[in-house]
């Protein structure tokens, strides 16, 4: 895949992110009877929800993944006593 087949993809997967946000945002200010900001509020105000949401998730995904490799590296270890 090409360098700029894959921006387009990060581009659109961003902008959907963002959009989904903006929905989420509109229907709750609208179920708790509050008044919808105009567009470019809620836009802004969902391009740093989303960036937030995917720093968060860039993190917790590490955490993840470095758990996973010492319950591997702890199992190796077991393993190789075994033998």
């Amino acid at each position: 895949m090409s360098s700029d087949i894959k921006d387009d993809v990060k581009r659109i997967a961003k902008e959907t992110e963002v959009k989904l946000t903006g929905f989420l945002l509109r229907w709750k200010d609208q179920a708790d009877g509050k008044e919808i900001p105009d567009p470019e509020a809620i836009d802004r105000k969902s391009r740093i929800i989303a960036e937030k949401a995917n720093e968060i998730l860039k993190r917790r995904g590490k955490t993840i993944l470095k758990e996973i490799k010492n319950v591997y590296i702890k199992k190796q270890g077991e393993e190789d006593k075994n033998d």
